[in-house]
């Protein structure tokens, strides 16, 4: 890790804010990255190696300047604090002393394998028999593709508040990517793990398993008809994960969009956008999930944040900028993918919160409609709401319950108005995991949903 001195780090605070400024901050990151990419049978790709340097931001009224470097020096870092102080055209010269003292975290994450300490030897064994167990499936099984990645993030992060904070980030990640085919039929399966956590997430999540479903779904889907269009009740699973709530909702409560008129939550706090049995969470607290983390990246401690409460909207996600305009606090959402780039509001651990509905109740209520099992990728327009998303896996419900796969659905639909619809939430939840990009920068991210009953939606299919 590298580290500067508290004095130091002072003395740069100092000097960004010696022509003006409303806040200014410092961010340390030393990083340690290992990824490992099998294809085709062998390691295609193994990479390893190391990253540090150091951003220094000013915000003065409702602009940002910011400056990075990967040079340690001392006249170096005087400089770049010295090159954002200048941004501040009419600012008025200040003197300030800045001591800065420690702040503790309120949560604290257990990693029980360090992945640096597991034999590279027991890494690259984990994607070949992830890859072995795909393959052994079925001959359809065409092509496999196993990325087993983990990463080591050591940040220190001094602000003009008087704070420091710092904070070591474990993340660990593997995805199993399968093409299955059948004469002109070719299918797809995908399924990531991962989280803010050691080697041991695959104690409770063993790859090849993951590797053999993954394989068989996508095998399974090469004889499903296609999917009937047009509108019909959609039950979608808490196994589905939340990618809905995060694209077609979570983004319009950013602050950023919020403040730009880009979103179609926009001034609607205190207002209701959802059913009343529809409760919004964003936390990062939450034991080992992906998203989560001690302190945002501006060194704001982390938080559980209601979005919306019981359909009511309750507020935004916002970072110090965002927070600053409005003359609120931070929720501790400023996020940044290095220390190459600045913070921006992002999500972290984003989720409907479960309801009292059996899920199996939920399930045998819809006489005849579309069970989503599992969600693929999508666009959403956060101006307007409207969204379009693939289903990975999909079923069509008869008589309440599950029957024959059907492939190629899509679901189309607005945010808020699909919100308003739910009228059923289950009591079970499931999460499923990403890396969330945003104006040219990802941030690892997880999202979470029960089983809902959304009684009419547009499927997309044959019609």
């Amino acid at each position: 890790m590298i580290r500067i001195p508290d004095d130091l780090l002072s003395m740069i605070i100092k000097k960004a804010l010696s022509t003006g400024g409303d806040y200014a901050d410092v961010f340390v990151e030393h990083q340690i990255p290992l990824s490992i990419h099998l294809e085709d049978d062998k390691i295609e790709k193994l990479v390893s190696g190391m990253d540090a340097g150091i951003g220094v931001r000013v915000i003065f009224g409702d602009k940002t300047a910011y400056a990075y470097s990967n040079d340690f020096s001392k006249d170096s870092l005087m400089d770049i604090a010295g090159t954002v102080g200048r941004a501040v055209k009419e600012g008025t010269e200040r003197d300030a002393v800045f001591d800065l003292r420690k702040v503790r975290p309120r949560v604290d994450f257990k990693i029980k394998d360090y992945p640096p300490d597991v034999e590279i030897g027991k890494k690259i064994s984990l994607v070949e028999d992830a890859n072995r167990a795909a393959k052994g499936v079925s001959a359809s099984v065409r092509q496999v593709s196993v990325i087993y990645r983990d990463s080591v993030q050591n940040v220190c992060i001094a602000t003009s508040d008087g704070t420091i904070t710092e904070e070591e980030r474990v993340y660990t990640l593997a995805l199993v990517q399968v093409i299955a085919a059948e004469g002109d039929v070719l299918q797809t399966g995908y399924e990531p793990v991962g989280g803010l956590s050691g080697f041991e997430l695959f104690d409770e999540h063993p790859l090849d398993d993951i590797a053999a479903r993954t394989a068989r779904k996508a095998v399974e889907m090469l004889k499903a008809p296609k999917a009937p269009g047009g509108r019909m009740p959609v039950v979608i699973s808490a196994e589905a994960g939340g990618t809905m709530i995060h694209e077609a909702v979570g983004h319009g409560l950013e602050a950023d969009l919020v403040q730009q008129g880009l979103s179609v939550y926009s001034n609607k706090v205190g207002q209701r956008i959802a059913s009343p049995l529809i409760t919004i969470v964003d936390d990062s607290t939450l034991p080992n999930k992906r998203g989560s983390f001690r302190f945002d990246d501006e060194g704001v401690l982390s938080q559980r944040t209601v979005l919306v409460e019981n359909g009511i909207l309750k507020g935004y996600m916002y970072d110090r900028l965002t927070a600053m305009k409005e003359g609120v606090s931070s929720t501790g959402n400023g996020r940044r993918q290095s220390y190459k780039h600045r913070p921006i509001p992002r999500m972290s651990n984003t989720f409907i919160a479960p309801g009292e509905g059996d899920p199996g109740k939920i399930l045998g209520s819809v006489e005849k409609g579309f069970f989503v099992k599992k969600m693929g990728g999508g666009q959403v327009n956060t101006v307007t709401g409207e969204f379009v998303f693939d289903v990975s896996e999909g079923y069509l419900i008869e008589k309440g319950r599950i029957g024959e796969p059907v492939r190629g659905a899509t679901l189309i639909g607005n945010g808020p108005e699909v919100l308003k619809s739910i009228d059923m939430v289950g009591n079970d939840i499931g999460f499923a995991i990403g890396t969330c990009g945003k104006d040219g920068q990802g941030v690892p991210v997880s999202d979470a949903m029960p089983t809902v009953r959304i009684p009419e939606m547009v499927v997309g299919g044959e019609v």
